[in-house]
């Protein structure tokens, strides 16, 4: 018996260094395989999302397979449509951009032009002191002239081949950096594109097979554990569709204000930049100064005065606190239950092992595993813990 008690102690340091392990293990893979665990999860919100119109037309009589089909391309038709929208604002914006990159050029020249005044000025409030100091004058010393060159005789002895210069070497390798760092560029921009071509494929599958999927997946619990498994699918199912679906009511508001109130100030491209604006805006903690970005753009080569973008800037700030603190609430919040310290180290997390699809994808996600963690009842502690 008190061996027994004694070696009870011992497992505890034990079992906490293999769940660091795991842990670390489990880090390691999400940061390694991203781009694959991304694709992933973008799918199966999407599933979850357009499971409701796949239950529409099974209403109808059709089959999962067929009105999964139909469903995935109804929403290829959307994102086809919007993306035509997209682009005939955008030619419209490539055609004007040498005036904005006129203004730009102008920009810059003025900004430069204002660094050498104020560092002429601060040269010479300086310099002088130094060089009056012991009440003597700078002498000036000339450079020694070079002589002329000699004539040479015609006939010379064969002169060695000719190295490449400091300057010429500097150049070939900043031609070669610059390539290794296109290459480069290139290659990552193939690989999102390679992987975001699986989405649509991975959509119908989860959404034909959905069936299935549950019902293996349940089988994979007995008794009461089938049951809060299934109770933990409903829940991530459910999270999922509210966060979006809110947030994309949320950024068609701010879409329709931000537009029109970009029009009456007379700005460019309204219907670009106004959605463009709105859905930045709806980023976490980043989104009002990404948000700034496109009217302050299109005004450019309108607008020279800064009272201008002061007010397109509180008009700006003004739509992005109101949805934060008004209408955000009321579409998403009341669905996920998150407390603000949970949600700011989850974003911070998620876009460490991420980039910038985790501040998109860590709220979603962090509100699914508090999804589990409320029907599990070991768990419950942890819920509790990150949620509000």
């Amino acid at each position: 018996m008190e061996l027994l008690t004694s070696s009870l102690p011992a497992r505890k340091p034990r079992h906490a260094g293999v769940f660091l392990a795991g842990l670390a293990a489990v880090i390691a893979l999400l940061y390694f395989g991203r781009l694959f665990f991304i694709t992933i999860t973008v799918a199966v919100i999407l599933a979850f999302i357009l499971e409701p119109l796949v239950s529409m037309f099974m209403r109808l009589r059709i089959p999962r397979g067929v009105a999964s089909f139909l469903t995935c391309s109804l929403a290829l038709l959307v994102v086809y449509f919007a993306a035509l929208a997209f682009y005939t604002q955008a030619t419209g914006l490539l055609a004007d951009l040498p005036t904005y990159s006129q203004r730009i050029n102008e920009l810059v020249d003025t900004v430069v032009g204002r660094l050498e005044t104020t560092e002429k000025t601060i040269f010479d409030l300086v310099v002088p002191k130094r060089l009056h100091r012991d009440g003597k004058t700078a002498q000036v010393v000339t450079a020694p002239q070079p002589e002329p060159p000699q004539k040479t005789s015609r006939r010379r002895s064969a002169e060695p081949p000719l190295q490449p210069t400091v300057q010429e070497v500097r150049i070939s390798q900043e031609r070669e950096s610059l390539l290794n760092k296109l290459y480069n560029y290139l290659v990552s921009f193939y690989d999102v594109l390679l992987m975001a071509s699986f989405v649509p494929f991975l959509v119908y599958f989860m959404l034909s097979w959905r069936d299935h999927l549950r019902r293996t997946f349940l089988l994979l619990f007995d008794g009461p554990d089938r049951m809060v498994a299934g109770k933990s699918w409903s829940g991530i199912a459910e999270m999922a569709r509210a966060y979006v679906v809110g947030n994309f009511i949320l950024g068609i508001l701010l879409s329709a204000a931000s537009s029109l109130a970009f029009w009456l100030a007379n700005l460019p491209f309204p219907l670009l930049i106004g959605p463009v604006s709105a859905f930045l805006s709806l980023i976490p903690y980043v989104g009002m100064p990404l948000a700034l970005i496109p009217p302050f753009f299109a005004a450019l080569p309108i607008y020279n005065k800064v009272g201008v973008y002061l007010i397109l800037g509180s008009t700006v700030a003004f739509f992005h606190l109101l949805a934060l603190n008004l209408l955000y609430p009321k579409l998403v919040g009341a669905r996920v239950h998150l407390n603000p310290l949970a949600v700011t180290v989850s974003l911070m997390f998620w876009a460490t092992l991420w980039g910038a699809p985790g501040l998109v994808l860590g709220i979603p996600i962090t509100a699914g595993i508090k999804a589990v963690c409320d029907n599990v009842r070991e768990l419950e502690p942890y819920g509790k813990l990150i949620g509000d």
